[in-house]
């Protein structure tokens, strides 16, 4: 989830992005434990200059950190609700708290502000119905800004997380994915 929820975003530059980094940038998102020499080879790269540019990446916040992907089945946290908020009275206070309620609470995996008629769309994964209940009284209800909550409770997912589509070398449409 990102760091800041608020209700206004700021604009950040663009970083423009070559083909190599472009292909790099597939690679790691498919594979974030490649050594620097396979990387190396997949890009037809000399291993200095790969690092160079992985850590030019890195520096410039394209590359934002590495992580492994776990199984929630397999964890036991087999329920993920989207839950839709709705607050009452939008200012950067209230913009704020809320932010730091969804931020301290763990089950909360990602969270939007969205336009609709909800205000905020988080995704929780919890293990079940019970574990659920409890956070929506316990936690989110208990948000001062939040009048309304309604679940919507995954069924199955159809598509995962995945990898970002890169855009192209304009900026445009994302192009084809390395093999």
């Amino acid at each position: 989830m990102s760091k800041n929820l608020s209700m206004t975003s700021a604009s950040r530059q663009i970083v423009p992005l070559d083909s190599v980094d472009r292909r790099m940038l597939d690679v790691l998102q498919s594979d974030g434990r490649i050594s620097n020499a396979a990387l190396a080879g997949r890009l037809h790269l000399s291993p200095s200059p790969c690092l160079r540019r992985m850590r030019a990446l890195e520096r410039s916040g394209v590359i934002a950190g590495y992580r492994a992907v776990l199984d929630r089945e397999a964890l036991g946290l087999g329920l993920t609700v989207f839950v839709e908020l709705k607050v009452e009275g939008h200012s950067r206070h209230s913009a704020d708290t809320i932010r730091e309620a969804l931020m301290r609470t763990p089950e909360v995996v990602s969270a939007h502000v969205v336009s609709g008629t909800a205000d905020i769309l988080a995704e929780v994964v919890v293990p079940d119905l019970a574990a659920y209940e409890r956070l929506l009284f316990d936690v989110l209800l208990e948000i001062p800004q939040v009048v309304d909550v309604r679940s919507n409770f995954a069924m199955r997912a159809l598509k995962p997380s995945a990898p970002l589509p890169l855009p192209g070398p304009t900026g445009g449409a994302p192009r084809n994915r390395v093999s």
